[in-house]
């Protein structure tokens, strides 16, 4: 996360994430699931820009960046949302923690796709967290905004650190990792997007039909020795996710993105998150743009060439 002050004004930008590796561990007690995730930042920002006042409200205005949106897309849902964004809930909540009683003024240009597996509204959250601290001046610790983020969403406090990291539990324990930056990478967003607690629910319905209630797991172990040894080759061969599969049952895009992919000839791909946003690993700059020029050709969504960040 980059932040800049300009006199009483922050500006931070918001990154997108990708899983390469995803594995379910189980159900907890709490109703969510037992996480083991890798995942790593992309320069596919959103950006937050933050001014305090002393009005003691919060107004919220959502743009984005594509134009071209058309009306019930989950992004057009998102601008109604009002209040109920994650954003508004996370300068709410350091309000209350705090007892500050100064509003602020939002704006939040959207470039990440919503519903998407890229978790765009834990970023803006975590984003938000950052800058209500600093335009309000709350000294508040690492460890405070990590439990506030707890709160809010379970990604959300990955984004509070710099760069990789394998994160457990519910994706509130957060361990940081030797990633790789400048990984050229093509990221796809289809048309449909999946709601993460369907895809869920899906995989609850999978295990119980095969019967049992979990599954074989995959270790991270050889993904986070490639990634470590920087063997780009075995990166590609070593990605997982375990909602790939059944989120393919709600979603024909997955399927269709997934033999794409592997005819570009990438060096490897996955569905990112709970989808339906799917990535390839390309061998460079090159390469990713004419992937992407191709997806787009065949009418497969919206394309965007990143680089993962260190």
């Amino acid at each position: 996360m980059h932040i800049r002050r300009r006199d009483d004004l922050f500006e931070l930008w918001a990154p997108a994430k990708l899983n390469l590796h995803l594995e379910v561990l189980g159900r907890r007690s709490d109703g969510f699931h037992e996480l083991e995730t890798l995942m790593c930042p992309i320069n596919l920002c959103d950006t937050l820009y933050v001014q305090s006042h002393s009005s003691g409200r919060i107004w919220l205005d959502c743009q984005f960046a594509d134009r071209r949106l058309p009306n019930g897309s989950p992004e057009a849902r998102l601008a109604d949302e009002g209040a109920d964004n994650l954003v508004c809930r996370a300068l709410e909540l350091v309000r209350h923690e705090a007892g500050v009683k100064l509003g602020a003024t939002v704006r939040l240009v959207k470039r990440i796709p919503v519903a998407a597996g890229l978790a765009g509204g834990s970023s803006d959250a975590a984003a938000a967290l950052v800058a209500a601290a600093a335009a309000w001046k709350i000294d508040f610790t690492p460890q405070d905004l990590l439990r506030l983020a707890a709160q809010l969403g379970s990604d959300i406090a990955f984004f509070l650190q710099t760069g990789w990291a394998v994160c457990r539990g519910r994706g509130e324990i957060v361990q940081p990792v030797a990633g790789l930056g400048n990984l050229a990478v093509v990221v796809v967003t289809p048309p449909q997007g999946l709601a993460t607690a369907d895809v869920f629910a899906a995989l609850r319905r999978h295990d119980e039909q095969r019967g049992r209630t979990d599954h074989e797991h995959r270790s991270i172990d050889g993904l986070l020795d490639a990634v470590q040894t920087g063997h780009l080759g075995r990166i590609g061969q070593a990605l997982h996710n375990r909602l790939q599969t059944v989120a393919g049952r709600l979603s024909p895009w997955i399927a269709r993105l997934a033999d794409e992919f592997a005819r570009a000839g990438v060096v490897g791909h996955l569905m990112s998150g709970s989808g339906t946003s799917y990535f390839g690993i390309c061998r460079g700059a090159r390469h990713a743009r004419g992937i992407a020029r191709r997806m787009v050709a065949r009418g497969l969504g919206r394309a965007f060439v990143v680089r993962s960040r260190q």
